[in-house]
């Protein structure tokens, strides 16, 4: 029989490991992605247990416990006095809790290892999508260079702005926060004799706060990310790659600590991007249809948990479990089947991931991440 044909739309992390794993399912699957070519944007990245499970099955653990970075301990400390407030364990102590490490390393080289176990014949880059048209037996998918595709189903990994999920549910209903982030990496060499940061660290002030992290084995290369007010009329459309000023950030975080300022002024440059916030969408799919959402198209969220692309991780392997063994008749079934096992915990997650409480101290929000980091994507129930 001719196996089934999935078309993926996005090659970004979610969309990649989903593509790895049902190829090893037999499924003939095909990755458009927009971007003519893959940036190195300079973004870290936290992979919690949960998520490791997901890339242990892919086959990449090994070479990220080569590079990625494991931090012995994540600290919560007052913005100006140090205080720790939290102290979560890492290092040897997550694994053997949760059955897998904690990593933190830059999104590139997440995505390049993710990529590494998926043929290069089955990625086309610099295919942007324009519509979709979902039929009895099948998809039909036009794109910007007039082309035409077809498949028996299609998978929506386009991200947070997803046009497919636009086409499939209509307008989505984002807030702005009235936060923006900064981020940058920078060569630890900038810090110029500081004290290099060997622990993975959440400085938490009244209003704002800064992460700040490794994301090298060797330490080589450092990551902050921020959040703090920001006027209302400066939006973005949640772009990675806008410009921030340097000097407004760093007046914006005086005050703070020591450690905050040395690495505030090692970095050569920042970018900065607006937070906004969704509800969780009603459907991921529609009745009997050929088309579903996965990540950040169907359940994107505030950074503040880390667990959006781990979030898309997990819906990769629950929705290739649930299309093992699938026909073209089965499509529909087996996508209401991911929606209904995923759904409620991604939901949750995006949830409290908003109140940016997670780990911050004792009776100040979550401070046991037991039902995050135990989670296991590989092995959990499935839905009737």
């Amino acid at each position: 029989m001719k196996p089934l044909s999935i078309a993926i739309i996005g090659a970004g992390i979610g969309g990649l490991a989903t593509a790895a794993l049902l190829l090893r399912r037999g499924l003939a699957v095909r990755v458009y992605e927009q971007a003519p070519a893959f940036a190195r944007v300079g973004a870290g990245i936290q992979m919690a247990p949960n998520a490791v499970k997901v890339l242990r099955a892919l086959g990449v653990e090994d070479h990220l416990r080569r590079t990625a970075f494991r931090s012995e301990r994540a600290l919560s400390r007052v913005w100006d006095t140090g205080e720790v407030t939290s102290d979560l364990p890492l290092g040897d102590a997550v694994e053997a809790k949760f059955g897998a490490p904690y990593f933190f390393l830059h999104r590139a080289d997440l995505h390049a290892a993710i990529m590494s176990v998926v043929p290069a014949s089955v990625v086309h880059l610099n295919r942007k999508l324009t519509s979709f048209d979902q039929h009895d037996n099948g998809v039909t998918l036009a794109f910007t260079d007039g082309s035409r595709e077809t498949a028996d189903a299609v998978i929506a990994a386009d991200g947070v702005h997803s046009p497919v999920r636009e086409q499939l549910l209509g307008p989505e209903h984002a807030h702005f926060t009235g936060k923006v982030a900064y981020r940058t990496t920078f060569k630890a060499a900038r810090m110029k004799g500081v004290h290099v940061p060997t622990v993975r660290t959440k400085w938490w002030g009244a209003d704002r706060h800064m992460v700040i992290y490794p994301v090298t084995a060797n330490r080589d290369e450092i990551y902050f990310v921020t959040s703090q007010p920001e006027k209302a009329e400066w939006r973005t459309a949640e772009s990675w790659s806008a410009k921030g000023d340097l000097d407004e950030l760093r007046a914006s975080f005086a005050g703070f600590h020591a450690e905050v300022q040395a690495v505030l002024n090692a970095a050569a440059e920042v970018h900065k991007w607006a937070l906004f916030e969704r509800d969780p969408l009603p459907r991921w799919s529609l009745d009997g249809g050929r088309v579903v959402l996965l990540g950040d198209a169907c359940h994107p969220m505030t950074p503040y948990m880390a667990q959006g692309a781990a979030s898309a991780l997990e819906d990769a392997m629950v929705l290739s479990r649930c299309m093992d063994g699938v026909d073209s008749g089965g499509v529909a079934d087996a996508f209401r089947r991911y929606e209904a096992t995923r759904k409620p915990r991604a939901s949750r997650i995006q949830m409290q991931s908003g109140k940016n409480t997670w780990l911050k101290g004792e009776m100040k929000g979550e401070t046991d991440p037991a039902w995050v980091y135990g989670y296991d994507a590989c092995t959990a129930d499935l839905a009737a």
